[in-house]
């Protein structure tokens, strides 16, 4: 299914572009970040760090949508949505998290604290890329 697919179904809505929503969905990321990174990854934990640590990127590209002027109602939908601003790579990377979550929420998967820490490191090199690309305006995401 693609991103106009999504549109015609009401999965991905068009509305106004929201900049306060951005803002605010940014600054929760960044102290969910913050939190995150003071947190010891051990076998224990690691099924749900890992799991928050997609959705800190989750909300990152929500933001993101919310200053294009999308809703967007499902996760997966998040994935057509960076295809349609041509961020295949991104894209690609952003389902593969989104798969991994699903099998730790939904089917109970287990993940070990490597598996954890490789999650970690790629949403934390993927999050800056995407802030400088999308969000740099944004005052709230300046360090």
């Amino acid at each position: 299914m693609e991103f106009q697919e999504y549109i015609k179904k009401g999965i991905i809505r068009k509305t106004s572009p929201d900049k306060q929503l951005a803002k605010s969905l940014m600054k929760q990321s960044k102290q969910d970040k913050i939190f995150l990174d003071s947190l010891e990854i051990t076998d224990l934990s690691a099924r749900k760090i890992a799991s928050n640590y997609y959705d800190i990127l989750r909300s990152i590209l929500e933001a993101i949508a919310s200053l294009d002027g999308y809703k967007i109602y499902n996760h997966e939908g998040f994935t057509y949505y960076l295809q349609s601003k041509d961020e295949q790579k991104l894209a690609s990377k952003f389902d593969r998290l989104r798969k991994i979550r699903n099998n730790i929420n939904y089917y109970g998967a287990t993940m070990s604290k490597e598996e954890a820490e490789e999650i970690k490191s790629s949403v934390n090199e993927l999050l800056p890329l995407v802030i400088n690309k999308y969000l740099k305006d944004l005052e709230e995401i300046r360090e």
